[in-house]
């Protein structure tokens, strides 16, 4: 009964990773490629951690569609990312552009590195200050 259910249960599981299959094909490879490429890098609206290119969903099957379109229309890469992100906002952007708005995103890494850093320096030198002052403290012992 078991051996029978099996084949079932696998294409039941299976089929939702079916569903998330583009199969959009332009007449042109290059095309295709550019389509490829643009639909890894919007993002999924309704998903929000996954590309249009990996979402299942209906609004990113709308997304392909719309970039496909504006692909054979002659539009250039850029002139679609800017479709989507006057449509959408910048949220559908994986590489959100640098601009004022932006500008706390891409400059807060390097913050928290500086910051990291002095909080290490500031650490380092009390300890430093402590053992020198510590009577029970004998550099020596460190050395064996």
């Amino acid at each position: 009964m078991i051996a029978r259910a099996l084949p079932l249960i696998f294409a039941v599981c299976w089929a939702t990773v079916a569903l998330a299959i583009d199969t959009t094909r332009l007449p042109d490879p290059v095309l295709q490629a550019r389509y490829e490429a643009l639909t890894h890098e919007l993002r999924c609206m309704q998903c929000q951690n996954q590309s249009i290119a990996d979402s299942p969903v209906g609004l990113a099957a709308d997304l392909r569609r719309e970039v496909a379109e504006q692909l054979t229309a002659g539009k250039s890469d850029d002139a679609v990312r800017e479709y989507m992100a006057a449509r959408y906002g910048d949220f559908i952007l994986f590489r959100p552009r640098v601009s004022a708005r932006t500008a706390w995103l891409w400059s807060l890494p390097g913050l928290l590195l500086i910051g990291g850093a002095v909080v290490a320096w500031r650490i380092v030198r009390r300890r430093s200050a402590m053992a020198a002052n510590d009577p029970d403290f004998n550099s020596d012992d460190l050395e064996r």
